[in-house]
């Protein structure tokens, strides 16, 4: 039986609201705010309009939080999809113990995140941490992981990749399973070897995987907020401060609402067009086929 647009849109409608009062009005709220200078919602409020915007612009502090998102988003995306590719054409093959490897590699993503930075903060302790214990043992110094100025990014983003190169790896091992075998094997009957499989057949066939799961380790990188927090705090200096951690700073430490909530719609307008490349990308996709 066919239900009528009214029927659909009454079973849908307890959805609708549940997303109104979640999403959309507190999105909204936040936008309203952005216009205003405040310290607490709207009472006493005094309408600024675009200048808690273009004070952001100019805010040494915004800038550098903004280029440590960027290149932390960047680098760990690209770190976490590389090695979870490489991970799922490994599983993929007919290897000894998948069922044991299986686990051992989503281990770390089933973690919670204050567990995996109580891990990696016992790891990287400069005196008995387990890097540097190991280091003394090679004859080697130790490293300042999380106090060094041009190391701490670099081990806020290995961090990441550990935990969540899973996210990738099950999802492109998904894409490898579903191209179909016979293309495979027609491939290899042509004379095609492992190299030209995988940049003519496998990598075509797999990109939609490839593109939703750099989306995904995207939208999750760019709103970096727990681990930094948790491991260095945004220092050494501001050497690991992220978008999140500002806005987090502006609006519970100094009570500036209005540049808060400025700079969270920032954050939302960064996020969202990332989205739309993907909605672009599948809909071109569709169009095609």
């Amino acid at each position: 039986m066919q239900l009528s647009s009214r029927s659909l849109f009454l079973l849908a409608a307890p959805a609708l609201i549940l997303f109104g009062v979640l999403a959309l009005y507190p999105l909204g709220r936040n936008l309203l705010l952005s216009f205003f200078e405040t310290d607490y919602g709207l009472e006493g409020a005094v309408f600024i309009g675009l200048d808690n915007y273009t004070r952001l612009l100019g805010d040494y502090f915004f800038n550098r939080a903004l280029v440590n998102t960027v290149v932390f988003t960047v680098v760990s995306t690209l770190a976490e999809v590389g090695l979870g590719l490489m991970l799922a054409l490994l599983v993929n093959r007919a290897i000894v113990g998948k069922r044991l490897v299986m686990p051992v590699l989503v281990l770390p993503y089933v973690l919670s995140t204050m567990v995996v930075t109580a891990i990696w903060r016992a790891w990287f302790n400069y005196e008995n941490g387990f890097l540097n214990v190991s280091l003394k043992f090679l004859g080697l110094p130790g490293v300042e992981w999380l106090t060094d100025r041009n190391l701490a990014m670099w081990s806020l983003i290995g961090v990441d990749v550990w935990q969540t190169v899973p996210v990738a790896f099950l999802v492109l091992l998904a894409g490898l399973q579903s191209i179909p075998e016979e293309t495979n094997e027609a491939a290899r009957i042509d004379g095609a070897g492992p190299l030209r499989m995988l940049l003519t057949i496998t990598l075509p066939l797999l990109w939609p995987h490839l593109l939703l799961a750099t989306l995904l380790r995207c939208v999750e990188s760019f709103k970096i907020f727990d681990k930094a927090f948790a491991l260095t705090g945004g220092g050494p200096g501001n050497a690991t401060s992220t978008l999140s951690m500002f806005v987090h700073q502006l609006g519970f430490r100094f009570f500036d609402i209005g540049r808060a909530s400025a700079a969270s719609i920032i954050m939302v307008v960064i996020a969202g067009a990332l989205a739309s490349v993907y909605a672009w990308q599948i809909m071109r996709s569709g169009d095609e086929t």
